[in-house]
């Protein structure tokens, strides 16, 4: 299983994102993956892609999550170890990149497809981009 970052699937949407001919080159190595996502990734990149490009688009990108991943929905419960993680990179994480940092160590994921360097300090975590 892979976690997928919200960079990822902006810069697949986005033409005129820098990283949209890295997103296009990553989609062979996804396809046959088990894929993993959380709510705050497909509420960050619906609300960047329908920004930037319109609902339609968000409503499109939305459906291709839908359909290819696996969404984790964190309890309650989650969000004190949540917050500790936020704590320890004191900031330089944001709350969205901590839990996707909680989640993939729940799940024993050590491999995520992000543009996103900030997961480079986070030991364990090996980023895809």
């Amino acid at each position: 299983m892979i976690f997928i970052d919200s960079t990822f699937f902006i810069a697949l949407v986005l033409e005129d994102d820098q990283w949209h001919q890295q997103a296009l080159k990553l989609i062979p190595k996804l396809d046959e993956a088990d894929k993993l996502i959380s709510e705050f990734i497909l509420s960050e990149t619906i609300t960047m892609v329908g920004s930037r490009s319109g609902g339609k688009a968000g409503k499109q990108v939305y459906e291709y999550m839908m359909e290819s991943c696996n969404i984790h929905r964190q309890d309650k419960s989650a969000y004190d170890q949540l917050i500790k993680t936020y704590l320890k990179y004191d900031g330089t994480l944001s709350f969205s990149d901590a839990s996707t940092v909680e989640i993939m160590r729940s799940f024993n994921i050590n491999e995520i497809v992000s543009f996103d360097s900030d997961f480079d300090k986070v030991k364990g975590i090996i980023r895809i981009s």
